[in-house]
């Protein structure tokens, strides 16, 4: 048996982007993090392998995160990940953080309007965490405004928003990061 052929890699509110061929993508109509019916309808429990949501989490409170990471995590097979980018809070630039902020203007290709949080590296790892996910910091910013890249592949899912692949951000200065999170079930 293809051991690869059977993992399920999921990429939820994929847009129009087909960054990561051979993936699931859906659309919050037909999955949505918060309602459990949509998951039922298509998959088991215990059965994805991975999770991609691109700019995503910043669409719900805190709070509803949280319901989101669980609902995943029911989901997910032990040691199967959510990738998580979402604006960075700490990145000093103004214009960046006008674009990003609740309920903000985004740009022509990603309307902010429904952005209901900006989280930083501390409260994303915290709402991962509380659900039992152990993090691991991709790209972000700290409190400083200092950038941090660790190493990830994209094979285990591309963020096109990330230092690693968006091209407003090759050479010395970044224009659009992302906070970038694998948040890992345990085994």
């Amino acid at each position: 048996m293809d051991k690869k052929k059977d993992e399920i890699k999921l990429v939820i509110g994929a847009g129009e982007y087909n960054n990561n061929p051979g993936w699931v993508h859906t659309q919050e109509q037909e999955l949505n993090l918060l309602d459990e019916y949509t998951w039922q309808n298509r998959f088991d429990k215990s059965s994805i392998t991975a999770i991609l949501g691109e700019h995503v989490w910043e669409h719900l409170t805190y709070e509803e995160g949280i319901e989101a990471a669980k609902m995943c995590f029911k989901y997910l097979k032990p040691s199967g990940y959510i990738r998580c980018a979402v604006p960075d809070g700490y990145f000093p630039d103004e214009s960046y953080q006008h674009i990003v902020q609740v309920g903000g203007p985004g740009s022509k290709d990603h309307p902010a309007a429904s952005h209901k949080i900006v989280h930083n590296y501390k409260t994303l790892k915290k709402m991962f965490e509380t659900v039992g996910y152990e993090v691991k910091l991709l790209e972000y910013c700290d409190e400083q405004g200092n950038f941090y890249q660790n190493y990830w592949d994209g094979v285990d899912g591309v963020i096109f928003r990330s230092k690693k692949y968006d091209p407003r951000n090759q050479g010395d200065v970044l224009t659009f990061p992302s906070l970038i999170v694998d948040a890992v079930k345990p085994q």
